[in-house]
């Protein structure tokens, strides 16, 4: 069940006043959610005349700006550069002096220091197929985790429970469809109703081979029998090996549908924890020093120039 044109226009206006509407502070928690990327932009030095005090804040996302540090010149130029960050979508810190007068063209004519604080945009991306139970309570954990979640089925009922920030209901008449149009490397979890429906989501999943970590629940005996059909149909035997069934840690016990979703979720963490991350690249307190030491020099150049001007102006009136 598709929204009309119309419905979606109300919902995006409705969505892009709320976010405008969003303090810094509240915006970090925003993308956080959603799993955007995002840069902090804080002004930490500050000499001569600004449009903000040191300690002021913005944040930057690919396409809104939450706050203000005084707009003009100076907030585009910062913008701008937090949005070369974010597409490079590596976390970094970085400084950066503003001399206004010279690069924002902002006749306040003062000096600021600028960091950046650049957070990457989530890569984990999970597909949750069936909206039952187990799926419900594996949602409520999720949306505490730094991932993007969409859940699938084609039961409309299933889909009045609130869900978090970061998860999204997808109606599919066929199930099987939505593979197609997942994010490479994504997360599958597939535990619907309907075993003919689970077998033929494995079978698809297996054939485009796309997927980072592909789960099905069930017991042994299930999983011992679809591996089974899966190898009569062909498929390699070391993709079907790969497939995590019955799925979660086997430490982790209990039947109820938050017990499996603790071990599900559990189970998903331990794996994409031990991916290696790189590290955050950062500006070291000698750079930091340095920055602020030519900040100062050519804050006090800038004011020599403007007395040598008046005083020019003076002297000719």
């Amino acid at each position: 069940m598709k929204n009309s044109p119309k419905d979606f226009k109300k919902s995006f206006a409705k969505s892009f006043v709320e976010t405008k509407m969003l303090t810094w502070s509240d915006a970090i928690q925003h993308c956080e959610k959603i799993g955007n990327g995002y840069v902090i932009a804080t002004i930490i030095n500050t000499q001569g005349s600004t449009p903000r005090d040191g300690g002021s804040k913005i944040v930057i996302d690919s396409t809104h700006t939450y706050d203000t540090i005084g707009g003009g010149q100076l907030e585009f130029l910062i913008v701008q550069q937090a949005r070369e960050l974010i597409t490079k979508n590596q976390a970094c810190q970085i400084l950066k002096p503003f001399p206004l007068a010279a690069e924002a063209a902002q006749c306040c004519g003062g000096n600021v220091t600028v960091m950046f604080e650049c957070f990457a945009a989530s890569d984990w991306q999970i597909a949750l197929f069936g909206a039952g139970h187990v799926c419900q309570a594996l949602m409520t954990i999720l949306g505490g985790l730094p991932c993007k979640v969409r859940v699938i089925d084609n039961r409309t009922e299933l889909f009045t429970y609130p869900i978090p920030s970061n998860c999204a209901y997808e109606y599919h008449i066929n199930p099987v469809d939505a593979v197609a149009i997942l994010p490479a490397n994504s997360w599958a979890i597939i535990f619907t109703h309907d075993h003919s429906l689970d077998f033929n989501l494995c079978s698809e999943f297996l054939a485009t081979n796309q997927y980072r970590y592909l789960g099905l629940i069930g017991s042994e005996t299930k999983a011992l029998r679809f591996r089974k059909r899966l190898a009569l149909a062909g498929f390699d035997e070391h993709l079907i090996a790969e497939m995590h069934s019955p799925i979660g840690l086997p430490d982790v016990k209990g039947k109820f549908p938050m017990e499996v979703a603790v071990s599900i979720a559990a189970q998903l963490q331990s794996l994409h924890y031990a991916e290696a991350k790189p590290k955050a690249n950062s500006t070291s307190w000698r750079e930091i020093k340095t920055i602020l030491q030519s900040s100062k020099k050519v804050s006090v150049v800038e004011t020599i120039a403007q007395e040598v001007q008046i005083e020019e102006v003076v002297q000719k009136v």
